[in-house]
C-alpha cells in the first residue's frame, strides 16, 4: 500500500499550451492545466455536469516530452503526487496552490501520436 500514499491520477483535456522553462543548464519545468469532468443528478434528478482545473508540473524529461507532444486540447492521463506551496505575490497577498507533479504521460490522442 505503499504507493498509494500521495497518489493521483487524472484523465482529462489540456486547457492551455505548455509552460516551458529552463532552470540553470540541465533542469527544464512545463506548467500546464488539465480539465477533468464528472457528472452526477441533483436533488431534482436533473444531470449535471462539472468541470475540475488541475495544475500540472512536469520535470526534466517529462517536461520535454510534454512540450514537444502536448498543446491545448490534447487528452492525456497523468500520474503523479499532490503537492501545496504558498507565495506572496506584488500586492503582498499570500497565496495557496495546489499542483500535480507528473511522474508518468500517456497522450490518448491518436493524432498527436501519428504527427
Amino acid at each position: 500500500m505503499s504507493n498509494l500514499r500521495n497518489s493521483v491520477r487524472l484523465a482529462g483535456f489540456l486547457g492551455s499550451e505548455p509552460e516551458a522553462k529552463s532552470i540553470g543548464s540541465s533542469k527544464k519545468v512545463v506548467r500546464v492545466s488539465i480539465a477533468t469532468h464528472d457528472s452526477y443528478k441533483n436533488e431534482k434528478g436533473e444531470r449535471v455536469e462539472e468541470t475540475q482545473w488541475h495544475n500540472l508540473v512536469l520535470w526534466d524529461k517529462q517536461a520535454s516530452l510534454a512540450e514537444k507532444f502536448l498543446h491545448k486540447g490534447s487528452e492525456v492521463a497523468i500520474e503523479g503526487k499532490l503537492t501545496s506551496r504558498s507565495y506572496t505575490d506584488k500586492e503582498g497577498t499570500k497565496r495557496y496552490i495546489t499542483e500535480v507533479v507528473v511522474h508518468e504521460v500517456l497522450l490518448m490522442d491518436k493524432k498527436a501520436i501519428t504527427d
